[in-house]
């Protein structure tokens, strides 16, 4: 009997969160920017975490970014990423201020990151959909 194969978990996108979605599929990762007290943030929510004004807008990224934080994989959580073994999951902070959580690529020793450590946006496909992914500069 042959094994099945176990799918990534995929993100729920609602009507909040679907810019951000669809304007990494165009290439450019989104924030939501609060037009009444002008803080900057993600995931995606229907009202500013700070002032909890709704009059919010989308804001195109620079795609520069620094390190915060960043652990390394060496086991697999979940079966779909076991080849991909091992692997950094990073807190990530946009130059404009928002953080998020993401993967780092394009890193051959992990030893060499560093706290602060300038990173840049690449977007990739993973499971069907446009994720972003940050590279050390």
């Amino acid at each position: 009997m042959k094994t099945p194969t176990l799918a990534l978990p995929v993100p729920v996108i609602t009507d909040i969160n679907r810019p951000y979605w669809d304007g990494l599929q165009s290439g450019t990762l989104f924030f939501q920017h609060c037009k009444t007290c002008g803080h900057h943030w993600l995931p995606a929510r229907s009202e500013c975490p700070s002032c909890l004004h709704s009059d919010v807008e989308w804001k195109a990224a620079q795609g520069t970014a620094r390190l915060i934080s960043w652990v390394i994989f060496h086991v697999a959580y979940h079966p779909a990423v076991a080849d991909q073994l091992p692997y950094c999951v990073a807190t990530v902070e946009l130059d404009e201020g928002p953080r998020l959580l993401s993967r780092l690529t394009g890193i051959s020793d992990f030893s060499d990151l560093r706290m602060e450590q300038r990173l840049q946006l690449k977007i990739e496909e993973e499971a069907g959909f446009a994720v972003p992914r940050f590279v050390p500069v």
